[in-house]
């Protein structure tokens, strides 16, 4: 009998399919059901989107935390009720004669720790149900603004004559990329609203490395993870750690904050462990046995 699929597959993900859509697909690729998804797109953007497979579905809430870049194009002048070129628009604004000095300045004033108001079009939840089908129903609600971080924020392309600019943005996950350049529209004295959505990395998995879903490969768990520290243990710490010991720190022979993948000598990946305390450390997923 074959071994059940295991690994973390990187998908390019094309317009017109929704993050789920590409879950379905990447059962049938790869023959199993047992497959998660890192990071919802909508169905309009394309680029990066990483899938887990079999027993690497766990380890998804950990490439969610990675940071994400994205391109996109703002479009000046015009609000719409998704934020994006798919919705209705709400409103409209005489915007020209804005500097390409001007842009660059302003957008760079949400670069770093900024507060953002979701959009309604979201999956967050509001007293139980997600904004999205809140929306559907025509119901906008009050929702408190979250914090974010934009590590890099960069403006080109600007067409004055058009209104456009492109954007290129590194950002924390849970940052809504249509509410920056919504953000940035009214920021600059009107409204925008943006458009062909890419997303081009999460961590160090670029668009470079996707591919679409019939032609994805698995990578490996401990590849699959490869942005976090690793430690590798043999003998008797190889046995705590696939029991799921808590250890003390010099027992696993980690420092910092994690978390951190723990290997075999063979570089596979038994577990990830995070901080318990100053001294001690847990295993937060435990992938033999």
């Amino acid at each position: 009998m074959p071994d059940a699929p295991l690994g973390i597959a990187v998908v390019d993900k094309e317009a017109g399919f929704t993050s789920h859509d590409v879950v379905a697909q990447g059962r049938r690729v790869f023959g199993t059901r047992k497959v998660g998804h890192s990071g919802t797109l909508d169905p309009g953007a394309t680029g990066v989107l990483l899938l887990g497979v079999g027993r690497a579905t766990r380890l998804l809430r950990f490439l969610t935390d990675l940071p994400k870049t994205y391109t996109t194009t703002v479009v000046l002048g015009t609000e719409t009720d998704t934020l994006d070129d798919s919705g209705t628009v709400t409103a409209t604004h005489d915007m020209t004669g804005i500097s390409p000095s001007r842009i660059a300045e302003v957008a760079a004033g949400f670069i770093g720790d900024i507060l953002q108001v979701p959009p309604m079009v979201s999956a967050v939840k509001i007293d139980g149900k997600r904004l999205h089908q809140l929306a559907r129903e025509g119901i906008e609600v009050d929702r408190p603004a979250r914090p974010v971080t934009v590590h890099a924020l960069e403006v080109s392309a600007i067409d004055e004559a058009g209104g456009t600019f492109r954007i290129a943005v590194t950002c924390s996950s849970g940052t809504y990329v249509r509410t920056l350049a919504a953000d940035i529209g009214a920021a600059l004295g009107g409204g925008a609203h943006l458009r062909d959505l890419r997303r081009t990395a999460i961590g160090s998995f670029t668009e470079a490395e996707a591919a679409p879903i019939d032609e994805a490969v698995l990578l490996s768990p401990a590849e699959g993870l490869r942005d976090y520290p690793a430690v590798t243990v043999a003998g008797e710490a190889a046995k705590a750690v696939g029991h799921g010991k808590v250890l003390e720190r010099v027992e696993l022979g980690v420092v910092g904050v994690g978390p951190w993948r723990v290997l075999d000598d063979s570089g596979d990946l038994l577990a990830v462990y995070e901080s318990r305390g100053n001294e001690r450390v847990k295993p937060a997923v435990v992938l033999t046995g």
